[in-house]
């Protein structure tokens, strides 16, 4: 939740202005002007959430004085620089790239967090979103109305969240129109958007604007048969950023009586982070037990104009790049009277980001496990395809060398006819334990159950080999009744296949391969090659 702050002239857009500017050499100057007006009627306004400035690539190459006036209205209206998102805009092949990111590290040295904008379709380059590793990415509205019905697009955009990944950048989508690029966005792991299908731009920003539940819970009914793929997840499950919420903060100086007002006058704020001159947290004023000392017998008359820590916490803090279950690790060594506090998030320089709820994690971490357990396989408690897919993906995108094998029973059907499916489940059920005990000693090895006698195991080129042989090894069998298994194994090199489909589409003829050959075989294939090595199996018998 945030705000971007637009300042714009009284006649005529702000591209005309900046074109009259630039020709007049006053392009940085009138820049940082605007942004120093946003700033003001923000404050105008009582906004306590973040907020976001725009400024022109070229201005932030410019002289360093020349931004001086931003420090004075931020001063001005009681702000710090933590308080604000600038974002970068473009041109930015007309800043001199070396004093761009200059002048980026010398704003976030200051506390400010930085956002390049119109990412997809300006002239931002990749490696310049590597370099300054932006705190936000604003992914520019083309691209976003393309997303429902562009596989390039989407694929595009995934690239891009896998690159986040490694920075720790925020994608934010802009120009969120219908539900249907919600949704896209939604399947590709974006969390942050903005747009008039989630709130209009006004003059005077509503700040109690509310998302109507249709949206916060869209369901896409083409996602299961799209052929785009899902998400990217990380595997160490949420981090505690997806749960930030921004921070009510008051100097450390301040009074009991400054505290109580911010807690009359916003109902639903659950504390306040008193923070010294940098940004970083030296106490939290929890607001149960804040007003329970305050309006007690002679309360306002003991703290009112004292200092408000002495009714504070030291705070409980967590890096940025911690995860809920991490966070819910120090929640569970807390004191018991402390277990319901907020907890400060703070960044690289201690400076704090925003605050997270408690009961924002244990749901968010128990709706992962939900989501998680419904996808198992009932039968091997093993992950579906889904999940297979997106490791696939994963590895495509990361340029990995790996392969993917098929893994099922010959002739199924008769071992259920013959020894009935009791016995076929407690086959499969084997089978399962037999990948998972196998893959414990591998951990690039990922196996999933997707239905039936069908399994698939991913894996690193050295890893698949000893895996699949110890697998192979194991003798099965069904009331007696011997088992043989097939297994098509596809190795697939940096380039060679460009989706989780495709791996499937070519892993088909394989197994078709591997199912013709007498006993247990296994069979080994590569993209756009016709040559199948058969490492176990043997020819049928012909019969005369």
């Amino acid at each position: 939740m945030a705000v971007e702050a637009l300042a714009r002239p009284h006649d005529g857009n702000v591209q005309d202005l900046l074109r009259m500017a630039f020709r007049a050499g006053y392009l940085a100057n009138t820049d940082v002007a605007l942004a120093c007006r946003a700033v003001r009627h923000a404050a105008d306004h009582g906004l306590g959430v973040p907020l976001h400035v725009n400024l022109l690539a070229l201005t932030i190459a410019d002289k360093t004085e020349l931004m001086a006036p931003l420090y004075g209205a931020l001063r001005e209206v009681g702000r710090t620089p933590g308080d604000l998102v600038v974002e970068v805009g473009t041109p930015y092949s007309r800043a001199p790239r070396r004093l761009l990111v200059k002048g980026i590290e010398r704003l976030r040295e200051d506390g400010f967090r930085i956002g390049l904008d119109g990412v997809g379709e300006g002239d931002s380059p990749l490696s310049l979103l590597a370099e300054v590793q932006p705190d936000v990415i604003k992914l520019d509205r083309e691209v976003v109305v393309a997303l429902p019905t562009d596989p390039a697009r989407y694929a595009m955009v995934q690239a891009l969240q896998h690159l986040c990944e490694h920075t720790g950048s925020l994608v934010v989508a802009e120009g969120v129109e219908t539900e249907a690029q919600l949704a896209a966005l939604r399947r590709l792991g974006v969390r942050l958007a903005q747009g008039n299908l989630l709130a209009s731009p006004q003059r005077r920003p509503k700040v109690d604007a509310t998302i109507a539940a249709v949206l916060s819970e869209v369901n896409d009914p083409e996602a299961v048969t799209s052929t785009m793929t899902a998400p990217l997840r990380r595997k160490s499950g949420p981090k505690v950023t997806d749960f930030l919420h921004p921070a009510t903060t008051l100097p450390d100086s301040a009074t009991s009586e400054e505290v109580r007002d911010v807690l009359a006058n916003q109902p639903t704020v659950s504390g306040v982070v008193l923070v010294d001159d940098e940004g970083r947290p030296c106490w939290t004023v929890d607001r149960n037990r804040f007003l329970l000392a305050v309006t007690g017998p002679f309360g306002h008359a003991l703290h009112a104009k004292r200092e408000a820590a002495r009714l504070a916490d030291r705070p409980k803090v967590i890096g940025a790049e911690s995860s809920a279950l991490e966070l819910l690790d120090i929640v569970a060594h807390a004191n018991r009277e402390r277990t319901n506090d907020d907890l400060v998030v703070v960044d690289d320089d201690d400076r704090c980001l925003g605050v997270v709820r408690v009961a924002d994690v244990v749901r968010g971490v128990a709706e992962m496990k939900v989501e998680q357990a419904a996808a198992l396989s009932p039968l091997t408690r093993l992950p579906g395809s889904d999940s297979i897919a997106r490791e696939v993906d994963r590895r495509i995108l990361g340029g990995e060398l790996f392969a993917v094998g098929w893994l099922d029973v010959d002739a199924f059907k008769r071992v259920n006819d013959s020894a009935g499916f009791a016995a076929g489940d407690d086959l499969i059920r084997a089978i399962g334990r037999a990948l998972t005990e196998g893959a414990a000693a591998y951990p690039g090895v990922q196996v999933g159950h997707v239905g039936g006698d069908d399994f698939l195991v991913v894996a690193g080129l050295n890893e698949i080999v000893p895996f699949s042989a110890g697998v192979l090894d194991v003798p099965f069998e069904a009331e007696g009744l011997g088992v043989t298994l097939s297994l098509a194994t596809l190795i697939c090199a940096a380039g060679s296949v460009a989706s989780y489909r495709e791996v499937s589409r070519l892993l088909a003829p394989l197994k078709e391969h591997a199912k013709s050959l007498r006993g247990t075989s296994w069979v080994l294939g590569r993209p756009a090659s016709d040559h199948v090595d058969v490492l176990r199996g043997g020819p049928h018998l012909a019969v005369s």
